[in-house]
């Protein structure tokens, strides 16, 4: 398997497995509705588990933009490899999204709410303040890309294997991930991946759903920008502190 196909493959499995566990909770008729933050971000979690196994032999299993600019910044990948797994890391969001909604395409008919149907593609904020909107997905990835940095040295390990999220293991960031879903997710559903937001967000917009709204492009930026820059500000103190 490429790098390229194994972001790609990943990321897909990631964001079908993680909008699957949001549909399954939401969604009018499912099994698991109503079933509560827990399962969703245990499901979240879970899902990055994985995208990880899959991806991480191959690519290292970055599987978010954000994860590939801050290794970048941190000088443990190359910047011309970046847009390469961006692009892998975004087709493959919009793949497991357009998955998802053929195995949930029934309930999606059966929840006239275009709101939750948007809900189950893209984060949305508890409270809308753009400001306190952005600062949470900034502290979320923040938490997320700094504590990767210590949770293992690349530098140590199976040369073999590309830098990224596997470099961890697929269990600890899969705890990692939970960690940041049940502690700081209740603000704006905790994107912290530019991709798990933008991807399904364009498979909203794109498929032919019934009782469909828009898809809130005018938030759309927040759980983009947010985690890039939480991202960056990660690996510059990483930087600072390794001296």
């Amino acid at each position: 398997m490429s790098e390229f196909s194994a972001e790609l493959i990943g990321t897909m499995f990631l964001i079908l497995l993680g909008t699957g566990v949001v549909a399954n909770t939401i969604l009018k008729g499912t099994k698991g509705f109503n079933g509560g933050w827990m399962v969703i971000t245990t499901g979240w979690a879970l899902a990055v588990f994985v995208g990880v196994v899959i991806a991480g032999p191959f690519s290292g299993a970055h599987l978010n933009p954000a994860v590939t600019l801050a290794l970048a910044i941190a000088g443990k990948f190359a910047w011309s490899k970046v847009g390469y797994y961006i692009l892998a890391q975004v087709i493959g969001s919009v793949l497991g999204a357009f998955i998802m909604w053929i195995v949930y395409r029934d309930h999606f008919n059966s929840t006239a709410d275009p709101d939750t149907q948007l809900a189950v593609f893209s984060t949305g904020p508890a409270i809308k303040n753009a400001v306190f909107n952005l600062l949470s997905e900034i502290v979320g990835t923040f938490v997320l890309i700094f504590v990767i940095f210590y949770f293992t040295n690349p530098e140590m390990g199976d040369q073999k294997t590309p830098i990224g999220l596997g470099s961890l293991g697929a269990l600890p960031v899969a705890f990692l991930v939970w960690a940041i879903g049940l502690s700081l997710g209740g603000t704006t559903g905790y994107a912290i991946n530019p991709a798990r937001d933008f991807g399904p967000r364009i498979a909203h917009a794109l498929l032919p759903m019934k009782d469909k709204g828009h898809s809130d492009w005018k938030y759309a930026w927040v759980p983009v920008v947010g985690p890039f820059i939480g991202a960056a500000l990660a690996a510059v103190l990483y930087l600072v502190l390794k001296g």
